[in-house]
């Protein structure tokens, strides 16, 4: 593998992004080909498109810098070709590595826990989003790391938590959850398109 400078390794992890699409594919709405996504995504001239797994994950590389710009551009995309009204989260490279590197040490994969990453859009990305979400300390815990909101509950109180109740509110509808084991495969996948 050829080696790059620091500077060089630095504006090729600046173009590689992951669109994180709110709702794909979930509970049988909003049905998409992974397939027929990837396509779409090459329209808009973006390059190195892979999808993982069929809940609209998509890792690409581009020159364009402003995620917010990127957002709505697949947004129309979206739109457009698949008559979708859903929301976008794109994250960068550089983004992607300060979240897994600030995971709480404790989320070890204990079975006896779910562990969420709550991705925020822009619109509400501020650590005030957990004033009057009434959370239950007593059975979850609910972090703030800029971009997310990083919550864990034990899996047999799931149903009693706050968090699950989040659904049915209107915020919800700017979050899009992955739990961590995609969190970290997704990472992994883009350090990898850094890499290569």
């Amino acid at each position: 593998m050829k080696l790059r400078s620091r500077e060089e390794s630095s504006k090729t992890a600046n173009g590689v992004f992951v669109a994180l699409l709110r709702g794909v594919n979930v509970g049988g709405n909003n049905l998409i080909k992974m397939s027929s996504l990837k396509a779409s995504f090459e329209k808009l001239g973006f390059t190195d498109v892979s999808t993982y797994i069929n809940s609209g994950n998509i890792l690409f590389r581009t020159k364009a810098r402003d995620a917010r710009q990127l957002e709505r551009k697949i947004e129309a995309m979206l739109s457009s070709e698949y008559k979708l009204g859903c929301k976008v989260v794109v994250r960068s490279f550089t983004e992607m590595a300060s979240l897994i590197d600030h995971l709480p040490e404790d989320w070890d994969g204990d079975k006896l826990w779910k562990y969420n990453v709550i991705f925020l859009r822009h619109s509400i990305d501020s650590e005030a989003v957990l004033d009057g979400l009434g959370l239950k300390p007593n059975i979850e815990k609910v972090s703030y790391h800029p971009g997310t909101l990083l919550w864990s509950a034990l899996v047999s109180d799931l149903k009693r938590t706050t968090m699950d109740k989040l659904s049915a509110q209107k915020l919800f509808q700017d979050m899009t959850v992955r739990n961590t084991n995609t969190t970290r495969k997704l990472y992994d996948l883009m350090k990898k398109m850094v890499e290569d």
